[in-house]
């Protein structure tokens, strides 16, 4: 029973001098605010929809149809925010009274369909309700003669029912899908051409029956393929062609029904000439098949292949040939997937006959003109199955070796080696789970003479290909024998070792590479010792220096290539050290540069290898220690009676010590913590146990500056121990690390040696930026800023230049983790701009800030790197730049515009374009610094800006255009080119802004034509083209 005091407040709220006020101004005064004020009274109960409805009853019965919809569109908009409150029976009522207003008139029914839209999204919905709704919807209502916002309310009143009440729709059978039909077709707005493929989408999916009107369906929808769309400029909405050729191909290829009608019109559209439509449709034809038995295509494959094989073999275009090939894989891979009855006729051999019978002759013919066509298209079928790649290869290879053995040309030769290999690589991704022979086991033999003939020709081009394709033979797997890859190894071990084409020996060692991840025993036992022999041979003749130079390179590269598994990695690690050890023991016998390449291969080993125990144990027990041993007998040792000095103590080589040692202590975590421990126990207390040839002195002071003239053999050791601490995981806690810390701040800030002191400040700041927060750290951080403020602020102090080094590089360790003390030394850093020693380096120093470090503080050394810290730095920072800058004299003024310009150059460009307007004037002013790393930092900032100024930059041409000018001859190659670029750029803006430099700007690049390099004479006359072409006919 209804509440009677609940009655009573209806009745009451009917008569509400509120209720019908908002009524009367809505209808009759046209105030349409007043419908949000009349649905926040119905959120907040003081009536309810049906007293609305009683109120609005002399509207809705009035004579005019205005008034009528007036009253109408009241109640749906207090609808659109009240439909949730509704009962069953409210819902119930309402439907009547909307369905019988759709047989009003016209004008009413643009509100009635909101009305019942809003309807759709209630819980409360009765059932049954859904089917007589669109019923009336169906009947009553010509969708295509309403406006755009009605007819989505059309739309998306089916997406709502179709989720929530799917059983009833599909309870209407076919009479759904056609009622769609109708409602769709002649729809043109983009925006509701998505909400219609939705439905059409859903309707395939979701299993509704089409019934007889399958054909109507596809009609409706197809009629918009291909999509010829192009958004307006500044469109709101943001649907694009690709947006829109997605939901319309996801409707065309959503079932099987529509094969008999879409693939007779994919062979229509690619016989258009529009290129959009070709790539469309060739695109929509993959997506299709996918799903397709071998029946649905069988009677439309000869056209079907006669379209794709003109696409591949006529086009111009590489994107509708890679869509082409794409559309012959998916169409083979479909007719794979068919199964065989004995009455049935087998589609694929039918399609494969056809391809091979107009592919197949272009490989053979004397000219070779069509080869790569076909080759492509043979090999994408090829790619498709492994029934598919049984029969091609097995009508392809035969013959293609046969037609290489009998050609005596290299080049028709490579042809047919490139032709092999993509066969090869093409069936990679379709070897059978079930077969466990390769494909091309049977040709196997030929194949391996056909590669090691091409092998040992003369001709690079042919080693480089044969070499590829002895990769792809190589990943095939089961194919080749411990014979064939012995074989190989020799083969590829005569090219490194005698073959000086450079390209060759990449495309040796690469294979090498390849090969020895498969089949590393041939590589231990024949290829390592055979490299270890070449390193360590000794040649000192003249005549065979450079050769053998060359032929060492090689090596290194090669050892580095195949040392993949740790089994090869124990036996080529020690030869890579042995060359360490020997240039060591004899200065004269290796190079520098050959050490520190010795160094690298170290190095892409480390970084290649998986972390596992052997790997781990190999690195940390046998390849660190070895290093810290023969780096600290090299700095013991005084030099040799003829002065040469161990390479292992030169800067160089050190330098590259220290990456090998990071990526391992990085990458290889096993053993780790423990070894960083012993490197600790060795800087700190001379703990030389677990070195390797352990004949050093007792106690080995390493951190410690000692009076004799070689201790920064010692001391510069410190970059090794850096690589050992900074690399390891913030979780590792360090044995000894105050101590180790404190011995490095006094290193650093005492040590006369500067690739010491630098190297110490870069362990010191590696280690304070994982130091957990709190009260140590904080300390720490204090003790450093007084430390380097008392050195820092004597004028006379001799280290001065040691302790800020240390400044800026804790600077940047605090700059990475947000930490709080980081403003102090920022500050400090600041006051030094006007310093009239350290200025300049303080200026550098800010490139060093914002910059990714190498070797220490970036996140492959796990250093805490928090996001945007250079956006942050500068946000905070460049507004005391810019008050520095216009309070210094002038004579420093350059430190501040070097400084801003090394910030402003490493920012984002999206953050450069934003700040541009305020630090324009200073940029300005930066061109004209003499001071050239200044200049040209400034025109790295300015370039990219240029391409899509901002109106500030725009105001400010004239002074632009005579700074550039300037600088077009200036003495410097980089500076010359790169104000030409910013000319360049200059010339792309609107015409009517640049026309008036035309000619003072023709007139500057006049010169730099002339310029003694290439490079700049490059860039000018691009300039100067487009400069020329700019206000010209034919030009902008």
């Amino acid at each position: 029973m209804r509440n009677p005091q609940r009655s009573d407040r209806g009745t009451m709220a009917a008569e509400s001098p509120l209720l019908l006020s908002l009524v009367e101004e809505f209808v009759s005064g046209l105030q349409d605010s007043k419908a949000k004020d009349t649905a926040t009274a119905v959120k907040d109960g003081q009536f309810t929809v049906l007293q609305l409805v009683e109120a609005l009853g002399q509207s809705l019965t009035s004579s005019q149809p205005h008034t009528r919809a007036r009253g109408v569109q009241l109640l749906s908009e207090v609808l659109q925010d009240n439909y949730g409150a509704l009962t069953e029976r409210e819902v119930e009522l309402l439907l009547a009274f909307y369905e019988n207003r759709l047989k009003d008139h016209y004008v009413i029914t643009p509100p009635v369909l909101r009305g019942l839209l809003a309807l759709t999204k209630s819980r409360k919905l009765p059932p049954g309700s859904a089917v007589s709704m669109l019923r009336s919807v169906f009947q009553d209502v010509h969708v295509q003669s309403l406006m755009l916002a009605e007819r989505a309310c059309v739309y998306n009143m089916l997406i709502n029912l179709m989720e929530s009440r799917e059983d009833e729709l599909k309870g209407l059978g076919a009479d759904f899908v056609f009622g769609f039909v109708q409602s769709m077709d002649g729809e043109r707005d983009p925006r509701n051409l998505l909400l219609a493929f939705q439905i059409a989408r859903n309707i395939l999916l979701r299993g509704y029956n089409m019934g007889k009107f399958t054909e109507e369906l596809f009609e409706v929808t197809s009629c918009y393929f291909p999509i010829d769309f192009s958004p307006p400029p500044n469109d709101p909405h943001g649907i694009t062609k690709e947006e829109l050729t997605q939901a319309l191909r996801a409707v065309l290829t959503g079932t099987p029904k529509f094969a008999k009608f879409l693939l007779p019109l994919i062979i229509e559209k690619l016989d258009s000439d529009v290129q959009s439509a070709k790539l469309d449709s060739l695109q929509t034809l993959a997506a299709s098949v996918g799903q397709y038995e071998h029946g649905d295509l069988a009677e439309f494959l000869e056209g079907l292949w006669s379209s794709l094989r003109r696409e591949v073999f006529q086009t111009s275009s590489e994107k509708i040939e890679a869509a082409g090939l794409a559309a012959v894989a998916a169409l083979t891979s479909c007719l794979s997937r068919s199964v065989l009855n004995s009455d049935s006729e087998d589609s694929l051999s039918s399609f494969l006959g056809l391809v091979l019978r107009d592919c197949k002759h272009h490989l053979f013919e004397p000219d070779l003109k069509l080869v790569w066509p076909s080759a492509k298209l043979l090999q994408a079928a090829c790619s498709a199955s492994y029934r598919a790649a049984h029969s091609i290869t097995s009508a392809v290879v035969p013959p293609l070796v046969e037609q290489y053995n009998s050609r005596t040309q290299c080049s028709h030769r490579r042809t047919l080696l490139e032709v092999a290999q993509r066969f090869t690589q093409s069936t990679a991704s379709c070897q059978s789970v079930d077969h466990d022979e390769s494909l091309f086991s049977a040709y196997k033999d030929s194949l391996c003479s056909l590669v090691f003939s091409a092998l040992s020709e003369s001709n690079s081009s042919l080693q480089i290909t044969a070499a590829s394709v002895l990769t792809s033979l190589a990943q095939q797997p089961g194919l080749l024998l411990d014979s064939d890859i012995e074989l190989a190894v020799d083969h590829l071990t005569r090219l490194l070792l005698t073959d000086e084409d450079e390209r060759v020996s990449v495309a040796v060692v690469e294979c090498a590479g390849a090969l020895a991840e498969r089949h590393p025993a041939a590589f231990i036992t024949k290829l390592i010792p055979t490299l270890k022999k070449e390193m360590l041979s000794d040649r000192r003749e003249s005549s065979e220096l450079h050769s053998h130079h060359a032929a060492r390179q090689r090596c290194l590269s090669a050892l580095a290539a195949v040392s993949v598994r740790a089994s090869v990695i124990m036996e080529s690690a020690p030869i890579l050290l042995d060359v360490l050890g020997s240039a060591h023991a004899d200065p004269d016998r290796f190079s520098v540069d050959e050490v520190v390449r010795a160094c690298l291969s170290l190095q892409r080993i480390a970084e290649r290898v998986q972390d596992g125990e052997d790997t781990s144990r190999c690195f940390h027990d046998v390849i660190v220690p070895r290093l810290l041993s023969l780096a600290l007998q090299a700095a013991l040792q005084n030099d040799g009676s003829s002065g040469r000095r161990s390479p292992l103590v030169e800067e160089e080589v050190l330098s590259a010590m220290v990456p090998v040692i990071s990526t391992a202590f990085s990458r290889l975590q096993t053993f780790a913590e423990q070894t960083a421990s012993r490197a600790v126990s060795l800087f700190l207390d001379g703990d030389v146990s677990f070195l390797p040839d352990n004949s050093f002195p007792p106690r080995v002071q390493l951190l410690q500056q000692q009076q004799e003239d070689s201790s920064w053999r010692q001391t510069q050791l410190v970059c090794l121990l850096m690589g050992c601490v900074c690399s390891l995981p913030r979780s590792v806690a360090l044995s000894q690390e105050e101590r180790l810390l404190s011995e490095l701040e006094e290193l650093s800030c005492s040590c006369r040696h500067p690739f010491s002191y630098t190297s110490a400040a870069k362990c010191f700041a590696g280690l304070v930026n994982k130091k957990p927060q709190g009260p140590s750290l904080d300390s720490l951080i204090q003790g450093v800023i007084k430390r380097v403020s008392s050195e820092l602020d004597r004028p006379s102090s001799p280290l001065r230049t040691q302790a800020f080094t240390l400044l800026i590089w804790v600077a940047k360790a605090l700059l990475l983790r947000y930490h709080p003390l980081f403003s102090a030394l920022t500050d400090k850093l600041f006051t030094l701009l006007d310093d009239a020693l350290l200025g300049p380096m303080a200026a550098d120093s800010f490139s060093l800030l914002m910059s990714d470090s190498a070797d220490v503080l970036n996140r492959g050394c796990h250093a805490d790197v928090r996001i945007m810290y250079r956006q942050r730095f500068f946000s905070e920072n460049s507004a005391k730049l810019v008050q520095g800058f216009n309070a210094a004299p002038q004579e420093k003024k350059a430190n501040y515009l070097k400084a801003l310009s090394n910030i402003v150059n490493k920012l984002p460009k999206q953050v450069q374009v934003s700040e541009l307007p305020a630090l324009l004037s200073l940029l300005l002013e930066a061109l004209t610094c003499p001071d050239e790393g200044v200049q040209l930092s400034t025109l790295s900032c300015l370039q990219p800006v240029l391409i899509n100024p901002p109106q500030v930059l725009v105001l400010q041409l004239e002074a632009l255009v005579s700074r550039l000018l300037a600088l077009i001859g200036s003495p410097a190659m980089k500076i010359r080119m790169a104000s030409i670029r910013c000319v360049l750029a200059l010339s792309r803006l609107p015409a009517h802004e640049v026309l008036p430099f035309r000619s003072r700007v023709l007139r500057a690049l006049a010169p730099p034509l002339d310029d003694r390099k290439r490079l700049v004479r490059r860039e000018a006359v691009q300039a100067r083209a487009e400069w020329f072409l700019l206000g010209s006919p034919g030009g902008r």
